[in-house]
């Protein structure tokens, strides 16, 4: 897939971010998955968090809606628009849930409540936040189906979920996330359950609606492909920490961080826009550690540019050329020769 050619998102940027993350760090019982991480989100414009299963990606778009298990520990700053997430009451963030904050997951049949009608479930926000009577909320249901191309939109509103083909599904999911014209949508990994075919639908749907409906996107994926062609910043995660930060653009073009550079190694590419280049695939050697105890650098144990010293503490990330990196060799250039310690 080529580097994305899309026009940024710029609605109301002079405002300063929608949504201002720092230093947000999520425990489970036992485990540490999310580990002081900061970004920010623009007014119109879409970010793609990207890593491996397992990264924290998932937990961090949870952790931003509140929406994490008991037992869980949250530390950190989220500021939406001017509100502290952390610290705003229960029933301001009910509030914020769904009408400025929309949540797309990834398997809509477990999201869906499989014994109410899809019309019903997307009706009920509605009489919830935009205080809708349930004849009128039926009416907008309609051409809120129709907004997301469901064909004979007023005749599915009493359709169950199962009456409904994966990309169906996933499509009555959008229409529950835009219906109170949200300025935030979070989609999380919306492609995972479906073929490549309607994969490139949903994308190319959710971008016409964010830009319909002047929303902003966190979009949350493993795809690269799908960060190319959808996104306008990349924040690249790794063991729970933001690795690298840059425009999708430069990113593909340069990537910076060695777990970035390994990433676009392993993905297939187009050469010339129209045909996949013949350069050989290659594999991130190693595997995921755990983070327990961590010391220094994650991605250190698999990265063949370490050094003695990215064993020792974690790197930052600090601002470096035209991107945020979290890498003392890409950042901090040594006299030293790079050393492979793969399976150190």
């Amino acid at each position: 897939m080529p580097p994305s050619t899309r026009t940024p998102g710029s609605i109301l940027r002079s405002q300063g971010p929608l949504l201002d993350v720092r230093n947000l760090s999520v425990t489970f019982p036992g485990h540490l998955a999310v580990r002081d991480i900061s970004f920010h989100i623009d007014h119109g414009e879409t970010l793609a968090l990207v890593g491996e299963s397992g990264c924290g990606k998932s937990a961090t778009s949870f952790a931003l809606m509140r929406l994490l298990p008991r037992g869980t520990a949250v530390a950190g700053e989220v500021n939406f628009n001017g509100i502290d997430l952390f610290r705003t009451d229960a029933r301001a963030l009910r509030n914020i849930r769904g009408k400025r904050i929309g949540l797309i997951l990834q398997e809509p049949m477990t999201s869906l409540n499989p014994v109410r009608t899809i019309g019903d479930q997307i009706a009920e926000g509605l009489v919830r936040h935009e205080k809708l009577t349930w004849t009128q909320a039926r009416t907008r249901t309609a051409e809120l189906l129709d907004l997301v191309r469901i064909p004979d939109a007023a005749r599915r509103y009493d359709d169950y979920p199962h009456n409904m083909s994966g990309g169906m599904r996933q499509r009555v999911m959008i229409a529950m996330a835009v219906s109170c014209n949200p300025q935030l949508v979070i989609a999380d990994e919306p492609t995972t359950a479906l073929d490549v075919t309607l994969q490139s639908e949903v994308l190319e749907l959710l971008d016409s609606l964010r830009r319909q409906l002047q929303m902003a996107l966190l979009l949350i994926t493993h795809d690269l492909g799908v960060v190319a062609q959808w996104a306008d910043r990349v924040a690249v995660m790794y063991a729970g920490r933001i690795v690298e930060q840059a425009a999708a653009h430069d990113l593909f073009e340069r990537p910076v961080h060695p777990y970035s550079q390994g990433l676009m190694r392993a993905t297939l590419r187009l050469d010339d826009g129209t045909h996949y280049s013949n350069a050989r695939l290659s594999e991130i050697p190693g595997s995921v550690a755990s983070a327990a105890g961590e010391q220094g650098c994650a991605f250190a144990p698999r990265c063949s540019q370490a050094t003695e010293a990215c064993y020792h503490a974690p790197p930052a990330l600090v601002p470096f050329r035209d991107r945020l990196v979290a890498c003392r060799v890409a950042v901090e250039p040594s006299e030293e020769p790079f050393r492979a310690v793969v399976g150190r």
